[in-house]
């Protein structure tokens, strides 16, 4: 499966990329939102996983802008965060989020998640 990983950590970035690595997905990283939206100019990915707090632009600016793409209003977007407080989550949902995950996470309970949107 194609994934796009966002996050401005490197060591976050490399932890998240490694996971699914090893389970087989194929993995581009973006440190960004911005990186990540000019990437998804020609990149095709079956998920997006994305940090909320970033610089340039967050994680709920680059859902806006993934759901406002034709070529992209449909991927699941994940939101993996250290944010807990529910009015996030709800605006998360309300934007179109499809998940959100706590760092540090699960890497069992999360591929088991990126299973499910898996291509047929």
């Amino acid at each position: 499966m194609k994934v796009l990983a966002v996050d401005d950590s490197p060591t976050m970035l490399d932890i998240l990329a490694g996971t699914l690595d090893d389970a087989g997905h194929a993995v581009t990283k973006a440190c960004n939102g911005v990186e990540a939206l000019d990437m998804l100019q020609s990149l095709d990915v079956d998920l997006i996983i994305s940090d909320l707090n970033m610089p340039a632009m967050n994680g709920f600016e680059l859902l806006q802008e993934v759901r406002q793409s034709p070529s992209h209003m449909g991927t699941p977007f994940v939101f993996l965060t250290t944010e807990t407080g529910e009015d996030l989550r709800s605006a998360a949902r309300e934007s179109g989020a499809t998940a959100w995950f706590q760092k540090p996470f699960d890497p069992a309970t999360l591929l088991s998640f990126v299973e499910r949107f898996r291509p047929a």
